[in-house]
């Protein structure tokens, strides 16, 4: 074919089929899918007032986790994203040395061959729910208010007397609590149901503020027992009729259920926020934990009692087992060495807040936390 034939077909493209158009660079999408995936790391802080947790309970907050630390991680990903980072999750720009052993918030500089473990953002006190925030005006309140002004002068002359709630066989008609700082009387308990092998029944509660609530005796124990302040008022015949029957002759003292918290300046340690050591000893608990600096299963560290109960017919076997199912999921994950260079990995340091610990322990020891769950990402212990 000649020239003259090709430039004539050329000039004759009325439709432009020869135009050879440029190949758009795929920078500018890459870029906006970039700030999309951001975007959808900040929808997620603005939502729930936190960055996203490596937790495996929710894979959706797991991977934005993953997300964001790989952009940290990416310089080129971090400069690219600054200008759209209304949050500061990006943390400063690098400029110098300094900053980068400044910025060494999980002591990565510190020693390449110890574990780390880091926990950020974990809030230090729980969000209780109000599950009786619906409450109504109590019609016939004169009828128990007098009930209410004999409780309070019984308790300020010390025939009465406040004591911690520990199991929900005390919640009977005709005795007082006291929860979220204010005192209620259980008028009524209906009948009980056996329900998912759960025992409830409905409750009629009257409020020294004259309301009133018909809330299920299970939602009155449950809230008791998250309530730090939650108590129990007893008069004369319940405290002796508790005395005799808190310790028999034949139980037998088992040893004491401790909680402990670490006094290690190991960085990866020192960083865990709400990291508590739940044990038993068949000994008290300052000869238990004499030579912690020199046991893996304290963390080869120094440890500061937190609290200690003895206990009567308490199974360690079965202690241990129900606790780490309880919190299994936030057991620290750790390799210690100990003095010959021998690593070992403690199983009973937790993750969790020590009113969520304390709470544990304590249905842990009247049986009931077969009952209950502990939720993380909600940092509180619920109902199943």
């Amino acid at each position: 074919m000649k020239l003259e034939d090709l430039l004539k077909i050329v000039k004759d493209d009325d439709l432009d089929l020869l135009k050879v158009k440029p190949v758009r660079s795929g920078a500018t999408t890459a870029d906006v899918r970039l700030a999309a995936s951001f975007k959808e790391i900040e929808d997620f802080v603005k939502t729930y007032g936190r960055e996203p947790q490596p937790t495996h309970a929710d894979m959706h907050e797991f991977k934005l986790n993953s997300r964001l630390a790989g952009f940290r991680a990416s310089k080129s990903k971090s400069e690219t994203l600054r200008p759209l980072d209304s949050l500061g999750l990006l943390g400063p720009p690098v400029e110098s040395v300094e900053d980068i052993f400044e910025d060494d918030d999980l002591g990565l500089l510190g020693g390449a061959d110890e574990s780390i473990f880091n926990l950020r953002h974990v809030p230090s006190t729980i969000a209780m729910p109000d599950k009786i925030a619906q409450r109504k005006p109590c019609d016939d309140f004169e009828q128990f208010e007098p009930l209410f002004t004999q409780c309070f002068e019984e308790l300020a002359a010390g025939v009465r007397e406040m004591r911690a709630f520990t199991g929900e066989q005390q919640i009977k008609v005709g005795h007082f609590f006291v929860l979220n700082g204010v005192t209620a009387y259980v008028a009524e308990v209906g009948e009980k149901e056996l329900k998912n092998k759960k025992v409830n029944a409905r409750l009629r509660c009257i409020f020294e503020n004259g309301t009133e609530s018909n809330m299920l005796l299970r939602s009155l124990a449950t809230e008791l027992y998250k309530d730090p302040a939650g108590r129990r008022i007893l008069d004369s015949h319940d405290k002796a009729l508790e005395e005799l029957e808190l310790i028999k002759e034949d139980d037998k003292s088992t040893g004491y259920v401790y909680v402990l918290s670490s006094a290690s300046e190991k960085p990866e340690i020192k960083a865990i926020q709400n990291l508590y050591k739940i044990g038993f000893s068949s000994v008290p608990v300052e000869v238990r934990i004499k030579n912690a600096k020199q046991e893996p299963t304290y963390l080869m560290a120094a440890v500061k009692v937190v609290s200690a109960y003895q206990c009567y017919n308490l199974n360690p076997q079965k202690f241990e087992a129900l606790l780490h199912a309880f919190f299994g999921k936030y057991c620290l994950e750790v390799e210690v060495a100990d003095s010959a260079g021998k690593l070992h990995t403690p199983r009973e340091w937790f993750i969790a807040p020590l009113p969520c610990i304390e709470l544990a322990i304590q249905l842990l020891i009247n049986g009931e936390i077969v009952h209950y769950r502990y939720d993380g990402d909600a940092q509180e212990v619920v109902e199943r």
